[in-house]
């Protein structure tokens, strides 16, 4: 066979792909609860959001954050982290948190995250 024609990886290129496929999944695995978590305290405000504009008294919106959380799982924020904003013609309900996610020994991930019911 001639030499020119064969291409594919070396096994030293097969363990480098290899690695960096197993890091990405490592992070993409670890990343899932976060992303999963912000999406379920983005819905929920949204909702409140929508009860506020009724009338719904703050301290209600608080419980009922709370008991919808419980429901979702969501441990990083509860119904006191909320930022409850009504001086526009609509509710602005906030909250900002960060969530620390370990990797492999000593490196760890960092979100800074403020899921909000404000239209962008």
């Amino acid at each position: 066979m001639n030499i020119k024609s064969q291409r594919g990886l070396s096994l030293l290129g097969v363990l480098v792909v290899g690695a960096l496929a197993a890091f990405v999944l490592i992070v993409g695995f670890r990343t899932v609860p976060v992303v999963n978590e912000y999406m379920s305290i983005k819905r929920i405000i949204g909702i409140l959001a929508d009860e506020a504009d009724k009338g719904t008294p703050v301290l209600e919106l608080r419980r009922s954050f709370d008991r919808r959380g419980q429901i979702d799982d969501v441990s990083s924020v509860s119904g006191a982290d909320l930022v409850i904003d009504r001086t526009g013609p609509n509710t602005v309900i906030e909250a900002h948190y960060t969530r620390t996610v370990p990797l492999v020994a000593n490196v760890s991930l960092l979100f800074e995250l403020n899921p909000t019911s404000a239209i962008r």
